[in-house]
């Protein structure tokens, strides 16, 4: 008797499903906190022991180095592919990829103004790492520092790259499983991108420990300023230039957006991505009226071609560390690193890690002496990486709006009431429990086109949304 319950909650349990591997991605942004506050009082306090950690910046770079050329390679190659696929899709991939070109530039030339108005890291000084170590680091660093792979040469692996795109996309279908495998090696090269970020702690530790350690204050304050000036310049950029084009367009309101997406927001903020929101985003755009071509369309696209927020950290970032190394960059180094970064950054949303390492390709191809003064970056990457995927996001959101009204497939009058909340979203229909009885009660259920817009009480439709 007393065996028969314990066969009988068996039986019910069924079969388990399988369990999702936590996500611990916010422990690496905890540590990196961590070690940027424990570096910065090492070298206030002992401004000799933070120089002898240099070398852990060091390390830590060379690493992101090496990492450079697969990843600009993959991307730039499945990027090629991606732009052929959404041209084929006609009016709607065209507008969108158009679009997407004009803010990308729109975004980096932003930047780049900002970053000549506030020249961020003046007064660092920084040194490059071979004359500012010492002689006595020892064969010990010398050997480990031997065991990291050098770096490959960015701009032929960017010209490689386009070439065999442009060879793989006039291949047409017999070229798919080739693009298939690179996509495999991109998966690989960003999973070691993620390793490798797993030893951001310890190098930001170093770098910012050496460099308060040389520079005290001033390197805090240098941080500082340049953090400061990148969330105020990404927040103006959402409500000044894309709430204005939202609102000329569709006469949709931004706040009453950026509140429709408040959950979205509070998910990309825990995880320093926007790639874990874009089931969320696909959700709620068809809830907002926008037809579901235009949603598949658009929002897949605009992950990868849409980085706004990217877009002005990578031209910020780099005059910081040109500013902070005293080797400014001249006007035309600058349109040229504007036109590789266009290129290269495509492909980085969806990695944390992927933008620092698109900015360490555009330093390498540009000025490559430059690399030594990422140590900082480095440092504060984390705290930026935030506000990069929160900027990209809502600027792939107001690009779904605006495609939909110019390719005429969105019901405005369902999207103000979507975004007023007078037509709530359901929650409930993005819950994994929504999925696992995929057969709906009723056929009609998951054909009729009004699933979108369903009584607050009603979620039997709902589930069709969820379904990217």
């Amino acid at each position: 008797m007393a065996t028969l319950p314990s066969d009988n909650t068996v039986a019910e349990a069924g079969p388990t499903p399988p369990q999702r591997k936590k996500d611990r991605t916010h422990w690496l942004y905890i540590m990196v906190i961590i070690a940027v506050f424990a570096g910065a009082a090492i070298g206030l306090i002992a401004p000799e022991a933070g120089k002898a950690l240099e070398p852990l910046g060091k390390a830590f770079i060379a690493l992101i180095k090496m990492i450079i050329a697969p990843i600009i390679f993959c991307t730039i190659v499945l990027g090629v592919g991606s732009v052929a696929r959404a041209a084929t899709v006609g009016k709607v991939g065209g507008i969108a990829l158009v679009y997407f070109l004009i803010m990308a530039t729109f975004a980096l030339i932003i930047g780049l103004v900002v970053g000549n108005l506030i020249h961020p890291g003046e007064g660092l000084k920084l040194e490059p790492y071979e004359a500012a170590a010492g002689g006595e680091s020892g064969g010990t660093v010398d050997f480990l520092m031997s065991l990291i792979p050098g770096s490959i040469p960015v701009l032929p692996t960017l010209v490689l790259a386009l070439l065999v795109g442009f060879a793989l996309q006039s291949m047409g279908k017999a070229g798919e499983p080739v693009l298939k495998g690179i996509g495999h090696i991109q998966a690989v090269v960003f999973k070691l991108m993620m390793m490798i970020m797993w030893a951001a702690p310890v190098g930001a530790f170093g770098a910012i420990a050496a460099v308060v350690g040389k520079t005290g204050w001033a390197a805090i304050g240098a941080m500082a300023t340049l953090m400061g000036a990148f969330y105020l310049t990404c927040a103006l950029f959402i409500v000044i230039v894309l709430g204005s084009i939202l609102k000329i367009v569709t006469g949709l309101n931004i706040f009453l957006l950026l509140k429709y997406l408040a959950r979205e927001f509070l998910l990309i903020f825990s995880t320093s991505s926007s790639e874990s929101a874009l089931p969320r985003l696909i959700a709620k755009m068809e809830h907002a009226g926008v037809s579901k071509p235009v949603v598949g369309i658009t929002v897949p696209t605009g992950y990868s071609f849409n980085l706004d927020g990217t877009a002005i950290y990578l031209t910020m970032a780099s005059l910081f560390v040109s500013t902070a190394m005293g080797m400014p960059m001249s006007l035309g180094e600058q349109i040229s690193l504007l036109v590789f970064m266009i290129i290269a950054s495509k492909g980085a949303a969806g990695v944390s890690g992927a933008g620092l390492a698109t900015l360490a390709a555009g330093l390498q191809s540009h000025r490559p002496e430059l690399l030594d003064g990422m140590g900082v970056i480095v440092g504060i990457d984390k705290f930026m990486s935030e506000c990069r995927a929160l900027t990209n996001f809502t600027g792939n959101a107001v690009a779904t709006l605006l495609i939909g009204k110019w390719t005429h497939e969105i019901d405005i009058d369902q999207a103000r009431a979507a975004l007023n909340g007078s037509s709530p979203f359901d929650e409930q229909s993005l819950e994994p429990d929504a999925h696992a009885h995929e057969p709906a009660p009723t056929d009609s259920a998951s054909t009729e086109p009004a699933a979108a817009d369903p009584a607050p009480g009603t979620d039997q439709k709902q589930p069709a949304l969820s379904q990217p």
